[in-house]
């Protein structure tokens, strides 16, 4: 085995791990579900159509019917729940009319019926349901001024929810009198429950305020359409509701449940390390910042560890979670985990004896059909054989087309689970078995 087949070994573990089969039958063992007169699901997230799956399979015909969005290209089988496709990161028509279909349905609801949410990442950006006068198009412009901004996760959801019928906990508004079972895989550091697919069922912590500094911290007040900054400035205002706040007396009927995080990936990437025989080292399980200086940080540490043998010794397998932002300036493809991966190699040029792996536990990284990339101290002079150029490729924010060239591009198609970024340095020989 060579250290990059190890390092794909370690990542196929950790993702496996991730399998929401068993997070969604261990969820529902505490949960009586007798009592409902009907059993309403809806949905959204690149995992929520396996989660669906899985659900049937639990409770069969008890599920009166319901809807979930997904991520073009991770379909799921279902008889009761339909499962619809719709654009992601940035939103479009299907997910919009998808969105209405879902409020319509938990309008529906009664005080004697259960709706049960199934959330993971992505689920903010499958269903737009903008608040008139806001428009999908304008919806669709502030995404991708927000993406190419770096803004993370917690800055775009704190905008996009107060643009929203749906987000911030409007859901579990819409859905209320009925009592509301949210499933939750978390994509976000720390899980708050606000921020994962822009919390629909949970309590709301920002404000218009705060959506309107973000803004402003990325210069974006006069490049955004007219219409959102109207919504924004009339909330601040208080001419527009806030979304609703902890205290609210609609969640005392809301019970939100966190399935899985990313604790699970790393927990699963360290025993899969030992196994091989390297010395885990778990680094951090809330990596963030912009990818390329994340790399040269932690390429950095697998230096030293070479260098110094410490701490624990050779082989050694540094591991840490999390999701960086990647700031777009150039026209190129790419995913943040390509641009740490190139950034990396950068660094490991000419070195020997140390791999690194960067991949998204949900298969997609980007707008790209890569999970993310492998690199080492050969990657870049590979390259220039190819009369590839990494810096400028970095410079141009086109990992991808740098990677697909050397065939290091990490594809594994849809994992239908989303619990952040893995990201593995090897560093060593490979132990002999």
């Amino acid at each position: 085995m060579t250290l990059r087949e190890a390092g794909l070994q370690i990542l196929g573990a950790a993702i496996k791990a991730g399998e929401v089969g068993p997070l969604v039958r261990r969820a529902l063992d505490s949960v009586d579900l007798s009592k409902p007169r009907r059993i309403l699901v809806v949905g959204a997230g690149k995992a929520s159509g396996a989660m669906a799956h899985a659900l049937e399979e639990r409770l069969g015909d008890r599920i009166s019917g319901g809807l979930v969005v997904v991520k073009d290209g991770y379909p799921a089988s279902t008889r009761k729940i339909k499962v619809v496709e719709a654009g992601h990161p940035v939103p479009d028509e299907r997910g919009l009319r998808a969105a209405n279909e879902i409020l319509a349905l938990v309008r529906s609801a009664r005080a004697e019926d259960l709706v049960i949410v199934l959330v993971s990442g992505g689920g903010s950006a499958l269903t737009p349901c903008p608040a008139p006068p806001i428009t999908l198009e304008d919806k669709q412009t502030l995404t991708r001024l927000l993406l190419a901004a770096g803004a993370n996760i917690n800055e775009l959801n704190a905008v996009r929810k107060h643009c929203s019928l749906m987000k911030g906990g409007r859901l579990a508004q819409a859905a209320s009198p009925a009592p509301v079972l949210a499933l939750i895989l978390s994509d976000v550091i720390g899980d708050p429950l606000d921020v994962i697919a822009s919390g629909p069922t949970a309590p709301d912590q920002a404000t218009f305020g705060e959506a309107l500094a973000i803004l402003d911290r990325f210069r974006l007040r006069d490049k955004v359409p007219a219409r959102v900054l109207e919504q924004l400035e009339r909330g601040v205002k208080g001419e527009v509701p806030e979304t609703p706040k902890a205290g609210d007396p609609l969640f005392r009927r809301v019970d939100n449940r966190i399935l899985g995080n990313n604790g699970l990936v790393v927990e699963a990437a360290v025993e899969s390390a030992r196994a091989l025989g390297f010395h885990a080292h778990l680094l951090t399980r809330s990596l963030q910042g912009e990818a390329r200086e994340a790399a040269k940080e932690i390429t950095a540490l697998a230096l030293t560890v070479k260098t110094a043998g410490k701490p624990g010794g050779l082989p050694a397998c540094l591991i840490a979670g999390g999701e960086t932002t990647v700031t777009v300036r150039g026209r190129g493809l790419g995913g943040r985990c390509q641009e740490f991966a190139l950034a990396g190699a950068l660094a490991l040029q000419g070195i020997e004896e140390v791999v690194l792996v960067a991949a998204g536990t949900d298969g997609t990284d980007g707008p790209t059909d890569a999970a993310g990339a492998i690199a080492d101290g050969s990657t870049i002079a590979r390259g220039s054989g190819r009369g590839l150029d990494a810096r400028a490729s970095l410079e141009a924010n086109d990992s991808y087309r740098f990677f697909s060239a050397l065939g290091d591009l990490v594809t594994t198609g849809p994992t239908n689970t989303n619990l952040l970024d893995l990201y593995l340095l090897l560093v060593g020989r490979v132990p002999s078995r």
